[in-house]
């Protein structure tokens, strides 16, 4: 990383700063810093957000470190080949994860058998079916999507296959609620770390509800945002969040959503002014109150989404104390049932207080969530967890960070 650290050295000259004030501001060590100076050492995300702030420089060295080909993780694969109901319902082959084919394939099977009973859905066998999906919602944010993930596709199945079954206007609401459902296992994917997966379920909501909700095409752009986001490509999640936006009768909850990740788009990239215009947007809009009796898009487990995502983007905009103060305020005001973001941001309030150095107040955050992690199991949480321990390690003979690390690192794998 020679061009970052001769970038960092130049704009730092330029500022009349010292190495030692520099440092101090930023809140690593001056021996640190000169080692990223001199291209020894390879800077982290915090330190370029950080740098970006102190030297005003736009995200400049965010974007800098992001141009580095990131290394593809990859993971064994252990998917097998398994019928699937295609849009046009007629059967195809496809490849699923063997855990997801061994947990629905007893649904699947029994509905298989039975299915030519040709059965007839009324209301009230909707409105189960519709409570079956808030129940695997619930599931989901509490347990890892690996479990989850098989009885939201097997409902999915389920829900397309009575909608050829059946008449209208049953057979639309039957579609609109599988559109759902496919949204919802598109979130999952994302979540268990198969963003193909993700973006494939999620188009495939959009192709459910074509005719009968076509707004829900906007939301999918949203989705498409949210995984570049964590991708850590910003100019891709601003401009997928703005295409979202484009249809003005999309309802407030869909643009509000899309102005909301526009804005940690914004972040992302270190434009404070980008970031602040999209966030008000998004609060003017998602507090527009929507009549809506279907299943709720996008997250409804927590009390105040925008001041939990205020805490999240300025952490990517440098400012990690001040990240920090949002984010304890917030994270307690989560209930203990939603415990997947009870972990997303609690580990992100953890990384905060690290990248400020208050290591102390790091660790206790950290054990105050460690359970949640381990039980909802999430790949995009992760990705957090992983720079927390690289931020911790900068500490690494501390006690408290030596005794939390035994726990943390099993974590990761």
């Amino acid at each position: 990383m020679t061009e970052f650290g001769t970038l960092l050295r130049n704009l730092r000259v330029a500022a009349g700063m010292s190495l030692g004030e520099l440092a101090r501001q930023i809140r690593y060590s001056k021996g640190q810093v000169s080692k990223i100076e001199n291209g020894h050492t390879k800077p982290s995300p915090g330190f370029a957000r950080q740098c970006d702030h102190v030297l005003a420089t736009g995200g400049t060295f965010s974007a800098l470190l992001r141009q580095e080909p990131r290394r593809a993780e990859t993971a064994p694969s252990e998917d097998v080949w398994v019928l699937e109901l295609d849009e046009d319902g007629t059967l195809r082959y496809t490849e699923m994860p063997r855990r997801q084919v061994l947990m629905g394939a007893g649904a699947l099977l029994g509905y298989a058998m039975s299915r030519s009973a040709r059965p007839a859905i009324d209301e009230r066998t909707f409105a189960g079916l519709r409570g079956s999906f808030d129940q695997h919602r619930a599931l989901g944010t509490m347990m890892s999507p690996s479990l989850v993930i098989a009885g939201v596709i097997a409902h999915l199945h389920t829900l397309r296959t009575l909608a050829v079954d059946n008449p209208e206007p049953m057979r639309t609401e039957l579609m609109l609620l599988a559109a759902r459902v496919a949204e919802y296992a598109g979130w999952m994917s994302q979540e268990a770390g198969r963003e193909a997966d993700a973006l494939r379920w999620t188009d495939r909501a959009v192709t459910f509800a074509a005719d009968h909700d076509p707004h829900l095409a906007s939301f999918a752009l949203f989705r498409h945002a949210e995984v570049a986001l964590y991708q850590h490509d910003p100019a891709r999640t601003i401009e997928l969040a703005r295409m979202a936006q484009q249809d003005r009768t999309a309802g407030p909850r869909i643009l509000g959503l899309a102005a909301r990740i526009e804005a940690q788009g914004h972040a992302l990239a270190g434009d404070v002014s980008g970031y602040g215009a999209a966030l008000d947007r998004a609060a003017e809009l998602l507090a527009t109150r929507e009549e809506n009796d279907g299943p709720v898009l996008g997250p409804a487990s927590v009390p105040d989404d925008l001041a939990l995502v205020r805490g999240w983007s300025l952490y990517d905009l440098g400012r990690p104390g001040e990240a920090a103060a949002v984010l304890d305020r917030q994270l307690h005001l989560i209930p203990l049932t939603a415990r997947r973001a009870r972990a997303r941001f609690g580990v992100r309030r953890a990384l905060a207080h690290a990248q400020d150095s208050e290591v102390e107040q790091a660790c206790l955050a950290t054990w105050e969530v460690l359970a949640d992690v381990a039980i909802v199991d999430s790949a995009t949480i992760r990705l957090d967890l992983r720079e927390l321990n690289r931020t911790l390690n900068r500490w690494h003979s501390h006690h408290s960070v030596r005794e939390l690390r035994t726990e943390l690192v099993p974590l990761l794998r």
